[in-house]
């Protein structure tokens, strides 16, 4: 039986940031001596400090470390961050992931963190249009222990070499390239995955702009229609999370 809820608290510092809300209190914490009770003043922690905590839960290693420095020289899309990534492995291991799709390569980061979750002999088929981008991803995944066996790299436009994957071949598909071009990757992603697959998009909330329904900036306004016509679809079971820069997640409803 579910036991009461006697209060719910949460503060706001007017003069500095957000303070995260306090976990509600229940009826057997309200039986605990004062001295064991949860103290308000302890559970108060700053937004900034705890999006730190958790950043650092899961810190880059050096090839993830390596894939970032790569794209800071090359001037590539900045990669995921280790929540997102660390939320990318945790998906693929989760569904048992042998055969995953990735729609911008970039230098890697995404990519070694897709394969870190999938199934041991699993591969990669990533997707880019910057063959040198790629020469690096190979480099960093080859610097994490993994052999050619488990990627390919295909350099062209997704919207090119999709069409050539098998349909319903794949347990997971990854989106992280132009925004403009996300409502046909979901169109490519419905084909490609089999009942029960995941699709994901990045950069779904655009630095916020997605959430400003008074933003007319054209990445925002095309994944904000991303989102409504993932969330309207029947075939599909939506999720969009908080971490990073948004990540929008669905899965294939079963036949």
């Amino acid at each position: 039986m579910q036991r009461p809820r006697l209060a719910r608290a949460s503060r706001r510092n007017v003069n500095g940031p957000d303070i995260l809300s306090v976990p509600e209190v229940t009826a057997s914490d309200a039986r605990l001596p004062n001295e064991s009770r949860p103290s308000l003043e302890a559970t108060n922690v700053s937004a900034p400090v705890t999006l730190a905590y958790v950043d650092d839960f899961l810190p880059e290693d050096e090839p993830l470390r390596t894939a970032r420095r790569n794209a800071a020289e090359v001037g590539g899309a900045d990669p995921v961050g280790p929540v997102t990534g660390a939320t990318l492995r945790f998906v693929a291991a989760a569904i048992g992931a042998r055969s995953v799709v990735e729609i911008g390569t970039g230098c890697g980061a995404s990519g070694l963190w897709l394969l870190r979750g999938m199934r041991g002999g699993a591969v990669l088929t990533s997707v880019d249009v910057e063959p040198e981008h790629q020469r690096l991803a190979r480099g960093v995944f080859v610097e994490a222990g993994f052999p050619a066996g488990r990627y390919r790299l295909i350099s062209g436009r997704a919207l090119e070499v999709l069409p050539r994957l098998a349909d319903g071949a794949y347990d997971l598909v990854f989106c992280d390239a132009d925004p403009h071009e996300y409502p046909d990757y979901l169109v490519a992603a419905l084909r490609l995955l089999r009942s029960g697959g995941v699709v994901l998009f990045d950069n779904a909330l655009s630095h916020g702009r997605v959430a400003d329904r008074e933003s007319s900036d054209p990445d925002a306004v095309a994944v904000r229609e991303l989102c409504e016509q993932v969330r309207m679809d029947e075939r599909l079971v939506p999720l969009l999370l908080p971490v990073g820069d948004g990540l929008l997640a669905a899965v294939k409803r079963t036949e």
